[in-house]
């Protein structure tokens, strides 16, 4: 198939080509010229049309049909043909606007024919008017649908104007006019797929396989996009069809996917069954290819047949480990997930004792081996090693540091926690959009701050767990999660609901409903209502204003409105995890040993807030003493009685609260008189 690219380049050398030979015919003799004006304007006008048929016929070496070409029945009149001869030398002699005012005229007396559209659509693109000429050329297309080499111009114009609607139709009609174009199709399943359209980029693909039975890729594609869609039965269908079809030789890796289809869909028996008849009609008398030997032990695991496995297991053993890696680390990764731990060690050691395999996973899942064996000292070094080329990995760091702690290297633990001495905690972006490093993760702040209670060290243990705390009952405390509202300008909203409504008015363009992607859609539904519910209350402030006898000006100033974005607590649950409430106790209990007073009282009335109906009654009461004694022992007595006012007002019945009450009223009135 000839590019659109190299399509649009001959069109051009071709009117290059005639205007040339028409400025010799000018520059002939006078009367020679207009003896055969008539001829110029029938002969190289046919000449000039035949050959600007986009390119796309060739002389046929069989024989004519005889009897009416069919479309000759509506032939130009003999008028017409010599207007359009007329604008056929103005436009070789490069007279572009005399030219497209001829054809002007002549489309008006004769607009169903294609190819004066694609004259004037070459002349507006002579001027450098790319917008009219595409719409002609379009026009063009339209009178003449069967064209594709027109369509596939259409095609590339339309991604140079990165119009994904426009383009999806023009490479549509393209596969009308020409279906047998494998290119067209696939080109037509990868913009379906670019869009999301997972079930169309599917159906496009075995499309093309239907068309082209051998091309297996398409094949693979579309199964693969019918899995994506949960249409697993129909990937397993289309597999398995062209196996049939192929009863003596068939693609290896369309057997591979089916196999290893079924065994993502835990059909092990079944793709037993696949991999004994591949055997059976591909490989009689052969060995089966290490891919397949490899899935059959695999299935034979899952099934309970440790023995065959082994048998299919046996040629990993007799290889270069490196040669086969990733198939070794898939059985091995199959004895982990099944709880068969020594022998995943097993295939594990085979990949660390071969220095050609590189696997920053590799000391990890060993290290996780050891520790769901008990082997707690190979254990703490494989994940040393694992975390000098993972340091971001938090659940690592975190079982690593279990480990130190119950070995009683609490010291170990903590520096392993903590964060780097070299590093800035004040200017590290919390909100960019790369990951966040390992030590600002809530996991690791909660296992930090539990080393430094069991130790003692109040000081570290209240700096590391307070602000998580605070920043948790707030959110709570709000009987509602955050909602932190991110502003988008009116045109903004605007633009999304355009993108999805555009029906391009201007232009002769007039394809079906645009194509976007579904999140497209979701921000343009939700930006047409916001619209709407600023217009209406527009409206309600414009009918206020009028009913109150007032001049009426609207406010567009604030060309704003507001998208909003959940914001979770850092510890979630904080007070409904029995763990977690012995954790605010002891952090308030830390902070009244520490005089930090105010810290204390004001994580006391967050948690009894948000912990309404939640917190077990003993709890509640534990709470409420510790905010009973310090408002008391408070020096700023306004503080103070404020904090002990907040918990009768919320506890009325508590007596605890009541005598707090009444001794901190005196107190209150001795720091009025001084």
């Amino acid at each position: 198939m000839s590019s659109p690219n190299n399509l649009a380049l001959d069109y051009e050398a071709l009117a290059e080509k005639k205007r040339k030979a028409l400025v010799d015919m000018h520059r002939g003799e006078g009367s020679s010229k207009k003896a055969r004006n008539e001829d110029i304007s029938e002969g190289i006008m046919d000449e000039i049309m035949q050959a600007m048929n986009y390119g796309s016929r060739r002389k046929s070496s069989k024989p004519k049909k005889r009897g009416r070409r069919m479309g000759s029945k509506n032939k130009l009149s003999p008028i017409i043909k010599s207007m359009v001869g007329d604008a056929t030398l103005h436009y070789g002699n490069g007279r572009f606007k005399e030219a497209i005012s001829v054809l002007n005229e002549v489309v008006r007396l004769a607009p169903n024919f294609p190819h004066l559209y694609h004259m004037l659509g070459l002349a507006h693109k002579a001027l450098g008017d790319n917008k009219r000429a595409f719409q002609f050329y379009m026009l063009a297309g339209l009178l003449k649908p069967k064209d594709p080499d027109l369509w596939k111009l259409l095609f590339t114009w339309s991604l140079e104007q990165q119009n994904v609607s426009q383009t999806c139709y023009c490479l549509s009609k393209a596969i009308i006019a020409d279906p047998a174009d494998i290119g067209l199709r696939c080109l037509q399943a990868s913009l379906y797929v670019e869009l999301g359209d997972n079930q169309k980029a599917a159906e496009s693909y075995e499309q093309i396989q239907q068309i082209s039975p051998e091309n297996v890729e398409a094949l693979k594609s579309g199964a693969k996009l019918y899995q994506k869609c949960g249409q697993i039965e129909r990937s397993v269908a289309i597999l398995g069809d062209y196996l049939e079809g192929h009863p003596e030789e068939a693609d290896l890796s369309v057997i591979d996917l089916l196999v290893a289809m079924l065994m993502q869909n835990n059909a092990y028996e079944r793709a037993l069954q696949q991999i004994e008849q591949a055997q059976v009609t591909y490989y009689l008398g052969k060995e089966l290819p290490v891919n397949l030997k490899t899935k059959a032990g695999i299935c034979h695991i899952h099934l309970g047949d440790a023995e065959k496995a082994k048998m299919f297991f046996s040629v990993l053993q007799f290889s270069r480990a490196h040669d086969h890696a990733d198939f070794i680390t898939e059985v091995a990764d199959t004895f982990m997930t099944l709880g068969h731990f020594n022998s995943a060690l097993k295939y594990y050691y085979m990949l660390e004792n071969d220095d050609g395999v590189d696997d920053d996973h590799l000391h990890l899942k060993i290290g996780h081996c050891y520790l769901s064996l008990g082997e707690r000292m190979q254990a703490i070094k494989f994940l040393q090693k694992a975390l000098q080329r993972l340091e971001n990995n938090v659940d690592a760091r975190l079982n690593l540091a279990s480990l130190l702690v119950e070995d009683s290297k609490e010291d170990e633990a903590i520096s392993l926690l903590s964060p780097p001495k070299n590093c800035d905690l004040h200017n590290i972006d919390q909100n960019s959009g790369t990951s966040k490093p390992w030590w600002l993760s809530e996991k690791i702040k909660l296992k930090l701050c539990n080393i430094y209670r069991a130790k003692g060290m109040i000081e570290e243990f209240v700096n590391t767990i307070l602000p998580l705390v605070r920043e948790s009952l707030y959110i709570e405390s709000l009987g509602l999660k955050i909602k932190v509202k991110k502003r988008l300008r009116e045109s903004v909203l605007f633009e999304r609901v355009k993108k999805v409504d555009d029906q391009q008015p201007d232009g002769v363009f007039c394809g079906s409903r645009p194509i976007v992607t579904p999140a497209d859609r979701l921000k343009a539904s939700r930006a047409r209502k916001l619209l709407q519910k600023k217009a209406a209350l527009k409206e309600e402030k414009k009918a206020a204003a009028i009913a109150a006898g007032l001049d009426w000006h609207s406010d567009d100033t604030n060309d704003e409105s507001e998208e909003e974005h959940v914001k979770e607590p850092p510890l979630r649950n904080l007070l409904k995890d029995e763990e977690h409430q012995h954790l605010v106790i002891d952090l308030c209990k830390a902070l009244e040993s520490l005089q930090r007073y105010y810290e204390a009282l004001e994580i006391i009335k967050l948690a009894l807030k948000s912990g309404h109906n939640i917190l077990p009654v003993e709890k509640e009461e534990q709470l409420r003493s510790l905010g009973a004694q310090m408002a008391y022992s408070t020096m700023d007595s306004k503080h103070g009685f404020d904090c002990i006012k907040h918990i009768v007002q919320q506890h009325p019945y508590s007596i605890t609260a009541w005598n707090c009450y009444y001794k901190v009223i005196p107190r209150k009135k001795l720091f009025k008189t001084l």
